[in-house]
């Protein structure tokens, strides 16, 4: 598959980037990681599949700024149901990043993502773009 950023129909100027294979993420399993720059840092994100949906975020608690995954690419609780954050205990709904228990202060931020021909791709967005190293 070519790397190049693919346009989406509509072209409203943000650009679709591959990410990984499709069978790459498994539901409730670990997540694909990734970089962004966001605000002007380079930061990680992550891909989860969750009921057969991907979803994507940043790796970062509402909290405190601080990763989620309790081991690499791990986000989700033991039950496979919520995303954890492995500092502070705050629970997140993994399919619209709503904090629903423990010290969190607000949603995670999500980033577009969308499942094409066995490929999934994430969306540059607002101040969210990839790092080129």
């Amino acid at each position: 598959m070519d790397t190049a950023a693919v346009r989406p129909e509509a072209d409203d100027g943000a650009a679709w980037h591959p990410l990984c294979r499709s069978a790459d993420l498994r539901d409730g399993g670990e997540g694909v990681p990734f970089d962004v720059r966001w605000r002007g840092h380079v930061c990680r994100a992550f891909a989860i599949r969750f009921r057969g949906r991907v979803h994507a975020y940043l790796n970062r608690c509402s909290h405190v700024a601080l990763e989620l995954d309790w081991q690499p690419n791990r986000f989700f609780d033991v039950t496979g149901q919520l995303l954890v954050c492995a500092a502070h205990g705050a629970l997140f709904d993994p399919a619209s990043g709503r904090c629903v228990g423990g010290p969190g202060r607000g949603p995670l931020v999500a980033i577009a993502v969308r499942e094409a021909d066995g490929w999934i791709h994430w969306r540059s967005q607002y101040d969210l773009q990839p790092v080129v190293f």
